[in-house]
C-alpha cells in the first residue's frame, strides 16, 4: 500500500502522434468540487510551481515558461481527473491521451510534455521531480517555451500537472512567407513575392511552372516548428552560388493532426 506521505510521479513527452478525436466540455466533476481553503491552498501550490521552475530554467539561463490558457484548460482537465480517480496517470479510460488534449484545448504545438505527481506538499513534488531525470528534462527542455500548471486537492492530498509545450504562433501565410525570406535572402539571393502557383507547390499540387518567375530549377518542400531554420539541403544549396533568385511560399498546415507545424516550399532559380 503507497505511502500518502511520500510523493508519487509520472512524466510524458510527445513529438508527433497519431490524431486523436476528442471534444472537451467545460465544468468540474461534482464529486471534485473543493471548499475554498482547499482551492486556496491549490492556487499557492501552483504559484510555488510555476516560481520554482522558472527559478531552475534561469538558473541554466533559459528564459521564463509563458502561462498559456489553453495548457492550463488541458492540465486542469487532466489533474480534476487523477484527484477523482485519486491515482496519478498520463491516460486514464476513456480520456484522451496528452496531445489530444492539448490540441481539443486550443493550443497549437510542435512538441509537447507532461510531469504529473501526487503528495501533499508542492515542495516535495518539485523536488521529486527535479531529481527525476525524465522530469527535470521535461522541466529544463530548452525547446519549450509555454505551461499550464494546475493543482487539485482532494483531501490533503495534491494532485499536480505541469504541461510544457513549444507553441506556434498564429501567423498568416504572408508573415510566414517574409520569416523565412529573411532568412534566404541573407546568403544573398534575392528573393521574389509569392504568387498562387507558388503556393500550389507547398500544397504539392504543382510543379511551379505557372508562377511569375518561370519553372524552377530545384523545390525544397518542408515543414518545421522553427521559420529561422531551413533545412540542410536548401542551405547547400543557397550556398552554392548555382542560384540566382528563390521564392519562397508558404500553406496552411495539413489537416487532421493534434500537432501543429508551418510548411512550406522553397523554388529557386537560375
Amino acid at each position: 500500500m503507497m505511502n500518502r506521505a511520500t510523493v508519487s510521479l509520472l512524466a510524458m513527452a510527445l513529438l508527433g502522434s497519431p490524431a486523436a478525436a476528442w471534444s472537451q466540455t467545460g465544468g468540474r466533476p461534482a464529486d471534485t468540487a473543493p471548499a475554498a481553503n482547499v482551492t486556496s491552498a491549490a492556487n499557492v501550490a501552483e504559484q510555488y510551481l510555476q516560481a520554482a521552475a522558472d527559478h531552475e530554467r534561469a538558473e541554466l539561463g533559459l528564459p521564463p515558461l509563458r502561462r498559456d490558457s489553453a495548457l492550463v484548460a488541458a492540465a486542469r482537465f487532466h489533474a480534476i481527473e487523477m484527484a477523482r480517480h485519486d491515482a496519478i496517470s498520463h491516460q486514464f479510460a476513456n480520456e484522451p491521451d496528452l496531445a489530444a488534449r492539448g490540441s481539443a484545448a486550443g493550443a497549437r504545438f510542435s512538441l509537447i510534455s507532461e510531469n504529473v505527481a501526487e503528495s501533499p506538499s508542492a515542495v516535495k513534488i518539485h523536488d521529486a521531480w527535479m531529481h527525476s531525470e525524465g522530469h527535470r528534462h521535461n522541466l529544463l527542455d530548452a525547446k519549450v517555451d509555454s505551461v499550464g500548471i494546475v493543482v487539485v486537492a482532494r483531501g490533503s492530498q495534491l494532485f499536480a500537472v505541469e504541461d510544457f509545450a513549444h507553441i506556434l504562433a498564429a501567423m498568416s501565410l504572408p508573415r510566414q512567407e517574409q520569416a523565412v525570406a529573411a532568412v534566404v535572402a541573407a546568403t544573398g539571393t534575392t528573393v521574389a513575392p509569392a504568387d498562387a502557383g507558388a503556393r500550389r507547390v507547398c500544397e504539392g499540387g504543382g510543379t511551379g511552372r505557372g508562377t511569375g518567375t518561370g519553372r524552377p530549377y530545384f523545390t525544397v518542400r518542408y515543414t518545421t516548428a522553427n521559420l529561422e531554420q531551413i533545412p540542410k539541403e536548401l542551405q547547400s544549396r543557397l550556398a552554392s552560388g548555382e542560384y540566382s533568385s528563390a521564392v519562397v511560399a508558404a500553406c496552411a498546415p495539413e489537416a487532421g493532426g493534434d500537432f501543429t507545424m508551418y510548411r512550406l516550399a522553397v523554388l529557386l532559380y537560375k
